[in-house]
């Protein structure tokens, strides 16, 4: 599918991804969401690569694998991973780099970096989108894979990405999006809010995996549209902004320093 290019608009900045769910944590208190956030990634990561094959029916490594090519990924380049979680994008890095000493992985979730199993070691960083741990101009390639509905200011993390990357590096930014059609929100929905969880709970060692993939269901139906993400990106002095589709459902949006 052709990219789409930065739509016109004079729209703000966005902060917050998607508004508050109180269903989860208190709607006014950052500290919780956080501390929620924290708690149920930590519980659930031992099983989430697991789960994640299942939820993914085995396609989730070639798909990333083949958005990181697209975003220009090679050897050479000097990567962050942000949001790393279990490595899932990572690895995929490494399978197109072969340079482990040329990647860094960032997470708020330790339970989820104590996850991350790699060949050869890779440097795994304890941070946030809005404050990365690398150094300003440090990175020729930022990815973030499926995190962005999870941070708290993405205003804050698009000008982070700005800060870190060299002139000309590359942002990817990996994310659900929800569909356009009411048949495909709903058959979605049911998929993801449905059945993943209902899998979680038979397959699972934790109660974590269950809710978690709720509450990302959740997250999906409430994120900023594509649009704003991009507006956002582009206010903080990213160029080229623009977004490529996957079954109207995976969106990769793109953007150069």
């Amino acid at each position: 599918m052709t990219p789409s290019p930065l739509p016109d608009s004079d729209a703000p900045p966005v902060r917050l991804p998607h508004a508050p769910l109180p269903a989860y944590y208190p709607a006014d208190d950052a500290t919780v969401r956080e501390a929620f956030l924290r708690r149920t990634f930590d519980g659930a990561a031992v099983d989430y690569n697991r789960l994640e094959k299942i939820v993914g029916l085995g396609t989730g490594s070639w798909y990333r694998r083949q958005a990181l090519l697209r975003a220009g990924l090679k050897p050479g380049l000097q990567v962050v991973d942000v949001g790393m979680g279990t490595g899932l994008v990572s690895r995929e890095i490494l399978k197109i780099t072969g340079e482990p000493h040329r990647l860094v992985g960032v997470d708020p979730s330790p339970g989820m970096m104590q996850q991350a199993r790699f060949e050869q070691p890779v440097e795994c960083r304890l941070g946030r989108a809005e404050e990365i741990p690398v150094p300003d101009g440090s990175a020729d390639f930022v990815v973030m894979g499926y995190a962005l509905r999870h941070i708290a200011d993405f205003s804050a993390a698009a000008a982070e990405f700005r800060r870190v990357l060299k002139p000309g590096g590359r942002l990817l930014i990996l994310e659900f999006s929800r569909p356009e059609s009411w048949l495909g929100h709903a058959l979605l929905k049911a998929y993801l809010r449905g059945l993943v969880p209902l899998l979680a709970r038979v397959v699972s060692r934790t109660r974590d995996a269950a809710m978690l993939w709720r509450y990302s269901w959740d997250t999906i139906e409430a994120c900023m549209p594509p649009a704003q993400v991009m507006q956002t990106l582009d206010r903080h002095g990213l160029h080229g902004v623009e977004r490529h589709t996957e079954l109207g459902i995976f969106s990769e949006y793109r953007a150069q320093s």
